[in-house]
């Protein structure tokens, strides 16, 4: 089973998500635009904190890795999240930026960290799910070295790369 740790890139520190980054997550991921792609609205505080309460726990599967991390940038604070779930040497990576920080390269910096990490794990492939109308997330992926795929899952294209 893995676990997350502590990964640093030029400009940000990815951090083990803590139920105590909710509060300010919160704030980061309070604009209903983030949701343009994923569908829902922004989750209240307390949901928040419930949500990450579950995810802190880690998957009841003892097979499954559930990795999260916050996004902070060294001189302002947090601005999102990255998270991988690995099952059977596959991980699935997903990443969202805060409204305000986007276009400045936040997401690719924190992907291309992550996808550095899970290449020294026992992960074969990674991959991702994209709305295909998510041109800034297809860019993301394309840059840590994900190509789309003709797969689709739920209305969005499966980006993959192997690693072996």
């Amino acid at each position: 089973m893995l676990t997350a740790q502590p990964l640093a890139t030029a400009r940000l520190d990815l951090l083990p998500l803590s139920v105590s980054h909710a509060e300010e997550m919160a704030v980061v991921l309070s604009d209903p635009a983030l949701h343009t792609y994923i569908g829902g609205a922004p989750d209240s505080l307390a949901t928040l904190r419930s949500r990450y309460r579950r995810m802190t726990a880690g998957s009841p599967d003892p097979a499954v890795s559930w990795l999260n991390w916050v996004i902070r940038l060294r001189d302002s604070g947090l601005a999102g999240t990255v998270q991988a779930t690995v099952r059977e040497a596959v991980a699935e990576i997903a990443w969202v930026v805060g409204t305000p920080w986007q276009g400045q390269g936040i997401a690719t910096e924190a992907a291309r960290g992550l996808v550095e990490w899970l290449d020294r794990q026992p992960v074969d492939a990674i991959i991702a799910h994209i709305h295909p109308e998510n041109r800034a997330s297809a860019g993301v992926a394309a840059a840590v070295g994900l190509a789309a795929t003709e797969e689709q899952q739920d209305g969005e294209i499966r980006w993959l790369r192997q690693t072996c």
